[in-house]
């Protein structure tokens, strides 16, 4: 896959990429296909198969097939392990090839596209083990009575997955699903469809059966519409917007199918004036800026204790205009573009919100090399922002971020927990005790002190409130994806008498 050229270079237009259904690539049965384009560049690079609803159809029947005839889900559970660690190792192997395209589809800088990459292997090869794992218990019972309960998988998995880390997500997503025997239709966002090509090959390199691993290409209100209605798919995992996983537990209440949702956020990240300043500076800069601000995680509300907040936000603020904007393939590149011109325009319509809100701007606010074609934009710091702006509210999804002031715990757990989200909060402090305190007390699936961003893919994940809804990563994940059987047998504990 031809991968894009710097901005202001010449570029071409790559082959379509196809959907990946019952282990072929295949064209859409209508023919249609939209453009990917690189959004440092706003010129498209490729074309891709648009999925309809008989696209959909085709590829849940391919999952569903497979899943009945047993080839991945009847397989020993040593043989699906060997296979998830191959996919692991053959991820990593071609690391710089994904990594590459991943860069030119999402406009990460290449270093970081790539590290993602290699990153992304380890879900499979942690996953592995799970397929090994007990999956089951035994239950306590009358006399002459065996009662056993089992983990089992659902069948077909509908997994929507979105931009901001396409290859990642797609593994996370996928590889707990896959571990304890699902079969799967991978629906990647439109925006950034082209790795996702790449691991649907590798996965078949890798030896897994035909059909058991499927991806089908399209938008939300097309082929995302149609998976989350398909009858056949029993289970959805789903990572994007709150307003979509509504809709999506909307629809699938007809059918009463198991959801699973990781939604948006409004990461506090709260500075004491114990912190360790340079860390906590350095991580809050990480934390609201990486990947451009396109993390659910962002730490976008900058919480400072009254008595450090002047010289903390001057230091900020100085290290944030340092931050290096530009062309992904460019080494020292710190931040690419947004991911699209409609992003582009949502973040700095919340920034003339700021403005008109009453918030100062601090830095930041325009728009870098715009006449490239890019979607790029500065990293943007807003002072004396109030709880009640849409700002300091509503998710942004860009590098915009919104320093507010504390004076007490009570206040700053308070101005934490004044969103519709709860999915994570970040700690900057040196007291222990506190911050034992303050995670009891914050209402957010995760918790960082002092590591904004930890993630080890062994710990279990959850948002709260508007957040989400089930388990991610860890040996949680195993319930996540299977559900509950119970078997009771009477093997001599007496006749029925009744009637």
């Amino acid at each position: 896959m031809q991968v894009a050229e710097p901005p202001g270079a010449s570029s071409t237009t790559t082959e379509t990429v196809n959907h990946m259904i019952g282990g072929d690539e295949v064209p859409s049965k209508s023919g249609r296909t939209f453009g990917s384009l690189n959004p440092a560049t706003g010129r498209e690079i490729a074309r891709v198969a648009f999925g309809e609803a008989e696209d959909v159809d085709a590829a849940v029947r391919a999952a569903r097939e497979a899943y009945e005839r047993r080839v991945w889900a009847g397989m020993a559970p040593g043989g699906r392990a060997r296979i998830m660690r191959r996919i692991g190792d053959l991820i990593r192997e071609r690391a710089d090839v994904i990594g590459a395209v991943e860069s030119a589809d999402t406009g990460k800088p290449l270093g970081q596209a790539t590290a993602e990459v290699t990153l992304a292997a380890d879900f499979f090869t942690y996953f592995a083990t799970h397929a090994e794992l007990p999956d089951g218990r035994t239950h306590p019972a009358d006399a002459g009575y065996f009662v056993y309960s089992k983990r089992e998988p659902y069948g077909v998995v509908g997994a929507i997955s979105p931009w901001n880390y396409p290859f990642l997500l797609a593994c996370w997503k996928t590889a707990p699903a896959l571990a304890v025997g699902n079969s799967v239709v991978l629906k990647m966002a439109e925006q950034s469809p082209l790795s996702t090509a790449h691991l649907g090959r590798l996965v078949l390199e890798a030896g897994m059966p035909a059909g058991v691993f499927n991806v089908v290409h399209g938008d939300g209100p097309t082929t995302g519409a149609a998976l989350v209605a398909h009858p056949d798919v029993p289970k959805l995992t789903f990572t994007g917007s709150t307003a979509v996983g509504k809709e999506i537990l909307r629809v699938s209440s007809q059918w009463i199918k198991s959801v699973h949702l990781e939604l948006g956020g409004k990461t506090p990240n709260i500075i004491f004036d114990d912190a360790d300043r340079e860390q906590a500076i350095a991580g809050s800069l990480f934390t609201a800026f990486y990947n451009t601000g396109q993390i659910c995680t962002s730490g976008t509300r900058l919480l400072v204790q009254r008595d450090a907040k002047d010289s903390i936000v001057e230091q900020f603020v100085e290290r944030a205009r340092k931050i290096r904007v530009g062309d992904p393939t460019a080494p020292g590149t710190q931040l690419g573009p947004l991911i699209s011109r409609e992003q582009l325009e949502r973040v700095t319509g919340y920034i003339e919100e700021g403005r008109r809100g009453g918030a100062t701007l601090a830095t930041g606010g325009g728009l870098v090399g715009s006449g490239a074609g890019g979607y790029f934009i500065e990293p943007t710091v807003f002072t004396d922002v109030t709880p009640d702006m849409r700002i300091a509210k509503e998710e942004i999804f860009g590098p915009v971020l919104s320093v507010m002031t504390f004076s007490s715990e009570e206040e700053a757990v308070r101005i934490a927990n004044d969103v519709m989200y709860g999915l994570a909060a970040t700690l900057w402090t040196t007291d222990l005790g506190r911050a034992f305190r303050m995670a009891d007390r914050l209402e957010a699936g995760i918790i960082w002190t002092n590591c904004p961003h930890y993630l080890p893919v062994n710990v279990p994940y959850e948002g709260h409130k508007l957040s989400g809804l089930g388990e991610d990563l860890g040996v949680e994940a195993q319930n996540t994806f299977t559900h509950l059987k119970t078997h009771a047998i009477n093997f001599g504990g007496g006749k029925l008498e009744w009637a």
